[in-house]
């Protein structure tokens, strides 16, 4: 079967369209997808270059993200027959894990699709039924592969680790990736006001198109934590997502009200911070974490989807053997929105 792989760990000529891989069989409680669209994230440029303790079985298929057809189904499996239409929770959980119990499965020995297991950018995978929820006939498989990870992300660190309520300000750093898109709609969809910080005018543009109710342009306001203090009365927000991490952090503190809160679901800049404590304890400000979701928020945030409450933003559909050339994009800030992938 065909499939986009890293090779290895190393620059962009490690990404290879391999064409004869075997084809995967279902075990128990697994059914078998014919993949029809996947979708790239970030996380496939951190995969390709690698990090320590990452230990992956070469050629390594990329993406998390994905929707296709019921291919088969394995020993055990109801619920799903071949022919329908599915997409793709890409958080991978342990059988074993006890948090399976408490609707938090994602704080717990997770895998990614595309990370420490395989991913989905192939033209069959082999996924627990757990995974998979069936899509409506209106929704495309490219709709429903964009929609995946930063979607569940998205939902996951404002909804349910954030607690956003209706009438709360929220300031989106970075205006142009996959969850900053996603958080932007969902947090006009609860009814908050959304600031957004975009590297230009085009993007500021399409941030205000899916709802933003202020742009800041960092190339004209480069100082746009002050900005933010003007603009809010001298009082800061009530929520800051901030997914770029050293470059920005310390603006988003100064960004953010007393007794406000910072979400933190990603670093693409940079882990570390120079943190003055002062300004988090004095201010009382709370640093929240989050990582993907579980598969109960998934199904709530696609669901919206579905009903066209949320729309995904495609910024590039691309057939699979251009894969390399989708990575190129995601790496240089080519695009706004996600880039999908073509597998059929």
């Amino acid at each position: 079967m065909k499939a986009a792989v890293i090779t290895g760990h190393g620059g962009m000529e490690v990404v290879q369209v391999a064409q004869d891989l075997p084809v995967p069989e279902p075990g128990p409680d697994q059914v078998r997808v014919a993949i029809k669209a996947a979708a790239l994230n970030r996380l496939d440029l951190w995969v390709r270059l690698g990090w320590p303790g990452l230990n992956l079985n070469m050629p390594h298929i990329v993406c998390a993200d994905g929707a296709g057809a019921v291919d088969t189904v394995g020993a055990g499996v109801t619920g799903f027959t071949p022919g329908e239409r599915v997409c793709i929770d890409p958080t991978v959980v342990e059988p074993d894990s006890p948090a399976l119990l408490t609707g938090l499965e994602n704080q717990s020995r997770i895998h990614i699709l595309g990370e420490s297991v395989p991913g989905v950018a192939a033209t069959y995978v082999c996924l627990p039924k757990r995974n998979l929820m069936k899509m409506p006939d209106g929704v495309t498989f490219e709709e429903a592969a964009a929609a995946g990870l930063v979607y569940l992300t998205a939902w996951h660190s404002l909804m349910t680790r954030g607690g956003l309520r209706p009438g709360e300000t929220v300031l989106i750093v970075g205006a142009g990736g996959g969850v900053n898109s996603a958080s932007i709609q969902i947090a006009k969809l609860t009814g908050a006001t959304v600031y957004a910080v975009g590297s230009n005018a085009e993007k500021c543009a399409k941030a205000a198109e899916l709802g933003a109710d202020v742009t800041i342009n960092r190339e004209t306001t480069p100082n746009w934590s002050k900005a933010i203090y003007q603009m809010t009365g001298k009082q800061g927000v009530d929520v800051v997502i901030d997914n770029v991490g050293s470059s920005t952090f310390n603006d988003s503190v100064r960004s953010c009200r007393i007794g406000g809160r910072i979400l933190v679901v990603g670093a693409t800049s940079g882990p570390f911070v120079d943190l003055d404590l002062r300004q988090v304890f004095a201010r009382q400000i709370s640093i929240i974490g989050s990582t993907m979701g579980p598969h109960q928020d998934y199904i709530k945030v696609m669901n919206l989807v579905f009903s066209g409450k949320l729309k995904p933003v495609i910024g590039a559909v691309l057939p699979l053997e251009e894969v390399r050339h989708g990575m190129e994009m995601l790496a240089n800030f080519d695009v706004f929105g996600k880039i999908v992938l073509r597998v059929d």
